[in-house]
């Protein structure tokens, strides 16, 4: 069954995400994911749920099976739905603790396509040479699963951590690079938003951004904003810009 372009319209179906999407009539949800569906979310047949690659490519259809194998899914349609515009981009410095799960699983339900993990100077938390593999497994894992929660069709890319310099290189190719600063003087809500493009978000650490850091990004082009009066935690503080972006961009 070919896919055809489109958004399907939303119906509370869940979303289940394997690594490869066959063109099959019938799907077989398995392993984690299989479990998860008939031991938590205990679906039966005739329930309608959608399987995608996380790459864009969606399946909807119904229960037939739910067993130990897994979920056996009956194909009815199949969607390539085209990457959101602008393209958001969150470049996040490593917060201490779970707070950097927490900021990625909550800028993925808001719909970034990228995120950007950056040792800033301040930061509390480091990822030593052998602790790099398990943070960014981590965080991926995160995204992941917060895909399936908001039923995204695309899983955001968590690249590998950044230096300033990369990040710098970063911010001077996209369309609009912004940074948050509590002692900007420009608000974000009088920022022109392009409709189109890449849009980078830079979040400070937990002891803020150095004047060095705030000069680098603004030689390679960003804006220095704020958010508003109140002072966000670093893992909240990028969810808080993303959601003010989509206001005028994809939710408008």
């Amino acid at each position: 069954m070919a896919a055809e372009p489109g958004i399907p319209e939303p119906d509370g179906a869940p979303l289940f995400l394997l690594d490869e999407l066959p063109d099959d009539a019938e799907l077989l949800v398995d392993g984690a994911e299989g479990r998860h569906a008939v031991d938590v979310l205990r679906l039966a047949p005739g329930e309608p749920v959608r399987v995608g690659d996380g790459l864009g490519t969606l399946a909807e259809g119904t229960v037939v099976a739910a067993g130990p194998e897994g979920l056996r899914v009956r194909v009815s349609a199949r969607y390539e739905v085209p990457a959101p515009q602008p393209e958001l981009v969150l470049v996040q410095a490593l917060p201490k603790g779970d707070r950097g799960p927490l900021a990625v699983e909550l800028a993925t339900e808001l719909g970034v396509d990228r995120i950007v993990p950056w040792t800033a100077a301040r930061c509390v938390t480091r990822w030593r040479e052998d602790r790099v593999d398990k943070g960014l497994a981590k965080w991926r894992a995160t995204a992941r699963a917060a895909t399936k929660q908001s039923r995204r069709p695309r899983v955001p890319e968590v690249t590998e951590p950044m230096t300033t310099r990369q990040v710098c290189g970063l911010l001077a190719d996209a369309d609009l690079a912004l940074v948050l600063h509590e002692q900007a003087r420009r608000p974000l809500a009088g920022v022109a938003v392009p409709s189109s493009g890449t849009i980078a978000v830079v979040v400070g650490p937990e002891g803020g951004l150095t004047d060095g850091e705030v000069l680098a990004f603004r030689a390679a082009g960003a804006q220095a904003v704020r958010l508003g009066q109140e002072v966000l935690r670093t893992s909240t503080a990028g969810a808080a810009a993303l959601a003010a972006l989509s206001v005028t961009t994809r939710w408008s």
